[in-house]
């Protein structure tokens, strides 16, 4: 179960935020989706990672399972890539304190996510929060990842991942795997309010395999070209939220659109219904495979049992290393 020299292995992880939104689809999963084939893929919902903000438990679980359907919808396959629950390898927590102990202060608080997190949080500021990237260095880690897709924002999280494992190498000999970068040149999809990226919790979002109703009632309250006044306006595309989401869900003529609306041909209504009609027609496959999932009672619980079984044969080993090189027995 170690990666090969022709399919190394990749590893990344999401905070179950319940149903996926489309910045979500084309900022992640179609890249997992594509990774999937060349490399022995692990991905992993981190429920762990969720306790640090999470503030109502009944709905983390839903939450997780809402999640991994729309993954499967998707096209993450449970044959080819193995899908797990952060917490049910407990492996993952006690690496976490092995690696904290060698583990600088000074590196944490430099960390930018502690800085944002302490500031949307004010009144939780706690350890987890401080301690939060070792125990996801410790994901990484734990699975012998050789690539991690990041985009430019998360670099420096996996430069502390690498920095750690150099420490304890170089304490204690040849233990793990330093794990590469794979940058991913993902759009920044931004939201409905045409002003911060699409985040469920700004409810500025667009559900991937939401019903067509619903896709056309948010996107016709999305904002547009806050510089044209009146129909007849030339519009201004590039600037456009509404025309930047054209480009990402209709590559190959968003051209056409944006000219429509420099022409002012067409209005800012005219270019949300047209979007809307796109995303629903992009989304219908992973639409009707969401019902079918949905469908299978258990089927989601079953995937996330037998890839976290998967994933802790090699868990254990990785920490069965750690151990022996710092002395437990």
């Amino acid at each position: 179960m170690s990666p090969t020299a022709d399919r190394q292995r990749v590893l990344s992880g999401m905070q179950p935020t319940g149903r996926m939104h489309i910045g979500h689809y084309f900022g992640a999963l179609q890249n997992f989706v594509r990774m999937q084939e060349s490399h022995d893929a692990f991905y992993f919902v981190a429920d762990l990672h969720a306790l640090t903000t999470f503030e109502d438990p009944s709905e983390l679980w839903p939450n997780v399972t809402a999640m991994v359907a729309d993954w499967i919808a998707a096209g993450i396959d449970p044959d080819k890539a193995t899908i797990f629950l952060q917490s049910r390898v407990p492996e993952a927590t006690e690496l976490h304190w092995i690696l904290s102990t060698i583990t600088p202060v000074s590196w944490l608080e430099r960390v930018p996510t502690f800085k944002e997190k302490s500031a949307q949080f004010p009144d939780n500021v706690n350890y987890a929060l401080l301690g939060y990237p070792v125990l996801q260095s410790a994901d990484i880690l734990l699975y012998e990842a050789n690539k991690v897709p990041v985009g430019e924002d998360q670099l420096a999280h996996l430069e502390l991942t690498r920095e750690i494992a150099r420490r304890f190498n170089h304490k204690y000999g040849n233990t793990f795997t330093e794990p590469q970068a794979d940058l991913t040149t993902t759009p920044r999809v931004m939201g409905l309010d045409g002003t911060n990226k699409m985040s469920k919790s700004r409810g500025n979002y667009i559900p991937m395999t939401a019903d067509p109703d619903e896709i056309r009632r948010l996107i016709s309250g999305a904002v547009t070209d806050v510089t044209r006044s009146y129909r007849k306006d030339p519009g201004h595309p590039e600037s456009c939220n509404v025309c930047q989401l054209h480009k990402i869900i209709s590559p190959n003529d968003y051209e056409r659109i944006w000219e429509g609306e420099r022409t002012a041909a067409t209005g800012c209504v005219d270019t949300k219904r047209l979007l809307a009609d796109r995303v629903i027609e992009y989304f219908a496959p992973m639409r009707q495979r969401r019902l079918e999932i949905e469908a299978r009672e258990g089927y989601v619980e079953e995937v996330l049992v037998e890839g976290s079984e998967k994933a802790q044969v090699v868990a254990s080993r990785t920490l069965a290393r750690a151990r022996a090189a710092v002395g437990l027995r």
